[in-house]
């Protein structure tokens, strides 16, 4: 009898312990769905700076290479509001263009990259060193278009791409100011003390362009360029209708190495800097890597190139198991200029317990008791 009774007892407790069991497993399996959210890398937004310096009509391949950039970066998924576009010379539209409207970085004129939805953030007069500083370092007037800011963060991987007249440690803007090596260093300095960053894509092609990264002493910063100390970066080739050189050959083989790469492609940065060839570029492109806390053979294409599908959850007081509930009042729903969209509010609210869970835990009490009637009975 006793042994009968202790049985019972067994199964009826497995029976009104099996609810909570299930809310347990269950809230392990949205654990493991927000931990998996969250990118290991801490990466959950990618955006883009694309500079080209030079102005004036011969510098025409020169805000192709930017544009080239520009459609690379939008086809792998990075949206036009995370893409900051400098281009100081608006060649479209210069008088000497046969082609009006157009820009074309190959002289059988396949692919116009200029096209109808292009979106050009700072253009002309507004290239300036001091500009292109103050989008880095998130220093900008509070009157400033939110299209023209880098709102980025510290989950961000930000790829940074420059092309123009340049030499020792130095890029010309405009013909008229120069941005060095060291100012480049700095801004990245400070947007490491300000969380801006998560890792840092620097390309420039421009002539001894190496020498452009050589004073860069903040942490996750990968590094490439063109040319080496000493040495010129070459156009790539001309178009006689256009009547100048419309693409560098270093961005042109950048590019074509691009176009193999898709959305959902595991090719690393190891893979791009192993494709360089110095005969066909003309110069001696160069990598650094010392300050980038991962193997380049772990960073993907896309980690800088592509768009994100990561989501990043604050489980902060176990906020990942409360319901989202959308504002629902003006102040709510108004997107500041200076502050990222938050269309959601995190709001507590008690969950009803299912009256199935009720009845299973009270039959089980109620039987257990009469177990244990029966056993002091007996």
């Amino acid at each position: 009898m006793h042994f009968s009774a202790l049985f019972s007892l067994l199964c009826f407790f497995n029976l009104a312990s099996r609810p909570y069991a299930q809310d347990a497993f269950q809230d392990e399996m949205m654990q493991n769905f927000y931990s998996q959210g969250n990118n290991p890398q801490g990466h959950t937004n990618n955006w883009a700076v694309l500079v080209c310096a030079s102005r004036y009509w011969f510098n025409y391949r020169h805000m192709a290479n930017a544009l080239g950039m520009y459609r690379t970066v939008k086809r792998l998924g990075i949206p036009d509001s995370n893409i900051i576009l400098m281009l100081a010379d608006d060649a479209a539209c210069n008088p000497r263009n046969k082609f009006a409207g157009c820009v074309y970085a190959n002289k059988g004129r396949h692919l116009d990259l200029y096209g109808d939805n292009i979106e050009v953030d700072y253009r002309g007069n507004e290239v300036t060193v001091e500009n292109f500083i103050r989008v880095l370092t998130g220093r900008v007037a509070p009157s400033m278009p939110r299209s023209k800011r880098l709102l980025s963060d510290a989950n961000s991987n930000i790829f940074v791409y420059m092309t123009g007249h340049g030499g020792n440690e130095f890029l010309k803007f405009q013909d008229n100011e120069e941005i060095s090596a060291f100012d480049i260093a700095d801004a990245f300095e400070q947007m490491y003390e300000k969380k801006r960053y998560n890792e840092i894509l620097f390309m420039i092609d421009t002539c001894q362009a190496n020498t452009m990264y050589s004073k860069f002493y903040s942490p996750n910063v990968l590094a490439t360029g063109s040319s080496v100390l000493g040495e010129n970066s070459y156009s790539h080739e001309n178009d006689y209708d256009i009547g100048v050189a419309v693409i560098d050959r270093y961005t042109h083989y950048v590019l074509n190495f691009l176009e193999g790469v898709n959305k959902t492609s595991h090719t690393t940065m190891q893979d791009l800097f192993n494709s360089y060839d110095v005969d066909k570029i003309g110069s001696h492109p160069g990598v650094r890597s010392d300050l980038f806390k991962r193997g380049v053979d772990e960073a993907l294409i896309t980690d800088f190139f592509g768009g994100v599908a990561q989501v990043q959850v604050d489980a902060t007081d176990d906020a990942s198991r409360r319901p989202y509930v959308p504002v629902d009042s003006d102040e709510g729903n108004t997107l500041r200029a200076d502050v990222a969209a938050a269309p959601y509010l995190l709001v507590e609210t008690k969950q009803p317990e299912s009256l199935l869970r009720r009845l299973q835990t009270w039959s089980a009490l109620c039987i257990v008791g009469f177990v244990y009637m029966m056993c002091f009975r007996s």
